[in-house]
């Protein structure tokens, strides 16, 4: 399993990693309002099992809230002891750069 990278918080929306594949919107959604107004929750879910892929995305209202979130709640056990990583997510044409890049030789 690689580690992810920790990437800046830039906008208001973060990646959450290490999630347990029982975690439900709901269960994000009511840890991410401890630290501020959440918008939106979506889970990744595998298009053919229909299950979890262990990470989602999380909106908040403002980018000082999700710099907060991280603050708290990055390496914060939760759901079966796993420990979150949290940060910010990447931007969509930053993510498809990266798929199209060709592995070093």
């Amino acid at each position: 399993m690689r580690k992810p990278e920790l990437v800046e918080v830039t906008s208001a929306r973060l990646y959450v990693g290490n999630l347990s594949f029982d975690a439900a919107e709901s269960d994000l959604t009511e840890l991410f309002s401890g630290v501020g107004t959440v918008q939106n929750v979506e889970i990744v879910m595998n298009r053919h099992t229909m299950r979890s892929k262990g990470f989602a995305f999380v909106q908040m209202q403002s980018v000082d809230e999700a710099k907060r979130a991280v603050t708290e709640l990055h390496d914060k056990e939760y759901m079966g002891g796993r420990k979150l990583v949290v940060s910010g997510a990447k931007a969509v044409e930053e993510r498809r750069s990266e798929r199209t890049r060709q592995p070093e030789q």
